[in-house]
């Protein structure tokens, strides 16, 4: 294997393992209630916004060699965002609370969508700013 992609390799597994770390850390901080599953929606939409963030930055994209930058996006927000935690939750509300499960989704897909929106125009904004 190329040193390169080895390289490539190591960082994400960092990242992935700083992002897993931090997810524990908000389920930890946000505890769960039975009936709606904050902690995973906390941590998607704080992902959604860093990650469009870091992609639309170009200042980042310039000075972050890709190594780093894939081990933040790939790794660390890959590692901290799950969506496969959102649809098990979502089966596991449907069982008992219909309704909540989609709202659960809907919120989830909808605010996801707008915190990246929020991010892109944040790095669009402090790219104008520094120029």
């Amino acid at each position: 294997m190329k040193a390169m992609k080895l390289k490539m390799m190591v960082s994400i597994g960092i990242g992935g393992m700083l992002g897993a770390v931090g997810r524990y850390a908000i389920s930890l901080t946000f505890l769960a209630e039975p009936t709606f599953p904050y902690p995973t929606l906390i941590a998607n939409l704080i992902g959604c916004f860093l990650l469009s963030f870091l992609l639309h930055t170009k200042l980042i994209k310039r000075h972050v060699t890709p190594i780093i930058l894939n081990a933040f996006t790939v790794g660390m927000i890959g590692a901290f965002t799950t969506f496969s935690t959102l649809a098990l939750e979502t089966i596991t509300l449907w069982r008992n609370l219909p309704i909540l499960a989609a709202v659960y989704v809907f919120i989830s897909i909808t605010a996801g969508i707008a915190c990246c929106f929020l991010g892109v125009k944040l790095a669009y904004r402090l790219e104008r700013s520094t120029i």
